[in-house]
Order: C-alpha cells, then structure tokens, then sequence
C-alpha cells in the first residue's frame, strides 16, 4: 500500500511561493446534541508530527497529546462554533460552512492567508480554496485542524456530561448510541439538543 505524501497539496503551494496556508475541517455533524466545530490551522513550513492523520484514526490519548502539540507549534489557529440553535435554523451543512468560514475569518485576523485547503466541503470564499476529498488523510494541514476540532468539540461533551453524568456523554460524544437513545427516552432532552434530528424529534412528538 502507497504511504500518502500528508505535504503534497503543501508543497504545490509553497513551491508558487504561498506562504500561508490554512487547512480546515469540521467535527460534529452527526451527534445529536451540542455544536459543531471547525478549525482552521496554518502550520510552519517545517511542521513534522509522526503519525498525524485524520484525528478520527487517532487514540483519544495520542490525539489529546497531538492537540497540545499542534496548538505549541501552529503560526496560528481559529475554531468556529456553531450552536445547535443555527444549527436547526439553517440546517447541519450550512451550519459547518458557517463554523468553517468563521474559523477561517479569526485566521485571517492574525496572519495574510493566502489559501486553504478544505475536507470535502467547496467554500465561496475571498480567497483561493481546494476541496479535497478525505482530506483530513491526505493534507497535514486539514489533519491538524481535525485534530484541533475533534479535541476542542470532545472536550465541551466532557463539560457536558460532569453536568448530566446519567447521559453518557463522555462515551458517546453526543452520537446516536443505544446508550444515548435510552438515556433520552428515560431522563428526557435537557438544552442544547437538535430538534430537527430525527430521533430527537420523534421524541419530542410522543412527549408533546
């Protein structure tokens, strides 16, 4: 099997002389409670972490390890964080376009941003963008990003389930497990969950 080169999409830029480079990507689209969470990352030229790649592939332990890492030797950083309000106004698409572009725009406020490379999603942006397909594998750029968001989005399930222990939080993230549907149906919705998402909507109809 062919090792993917992480600095290809890196390396054709810097090489017509782009110097900041923005990878992003977004966590979250999937759980049915809290927000979802984008990053944008622009690592130094010389950035080199064994073993980044996608933070789904990742340990809880080596991402957490890796989070730190990245955040100590990023040129910067901006996450954005869209409420499961937006979220049910403008449905979970466009809410992660929002995250993705305000993380993008706290980017910009801090360095000339030159160009991004997003996970999958095409942006209309100011400036130049690719799309790549399962980028958070191929571009360590947008892997360090979803490390930054995976962390930052896991870590607010953490707060959440010191708050709501009997919900589970810790384990499932917010996804919809056995574990989280049961607790729904036993304990009810507290604040923060979707109320366009199926399941919690179904809930919501028997509960009137």
């Amino acid at each position: 099997m062919q090792e993917i080169d992480l600095y290809k999409y890196e390396n054709q830029l810097y090489q017509k002389g782009i110097q900041y480079i923005g990878g992003v990507d977004e966590v979250g689209r999937g759980p049915l409670v809290g927000p979802v969470v984008a990053a944008c990352c622009v690592l130094p030229r010389d950035f080199v972490l064994e073993g980044l790649t996608d933070s789904k592939k990742l340990s809880e332990k080596k991402r957490n390890v890796f989070f730190e890492y990245i955040k100590e030797h990023a040129v910067c950083y901006g996450i954005g964080i869209i409420s499961p309000e937006v979220i049910d106004q403008v449905n979970i698409y466009q809410a992660s376009r929002l995250a993705m572009i305000d993380a993008i725009e706290q980017v910009k406020n801090q360095i000339p941003l030159e160009h991004v490379l997003v996970d999958a999603m095409p942006l209309d942006l100011d400036i130049p963008s690719t799309s790549i397909i399962k980028g958070d594998a191929k571009s360590i750029s947008i892997a360090a990003a979803s490390v930054i968001a995976k962390v930052t989005r896991d870590n607010m399930m953490y707060e959440l389930d010191k708050k709501y222990p009997q919900y589970g939080y810790k384990n499932h993230k917010g996804y919809p497990t056995k574990q989280h549907l049961q607790a729904m149906e036993e304990y009810g919705l507290i604040e923060g969950y979707r109320k366009t998402y199926k399941p919690v909507e179904e809930i919501l109809n028997r509960k009137g």
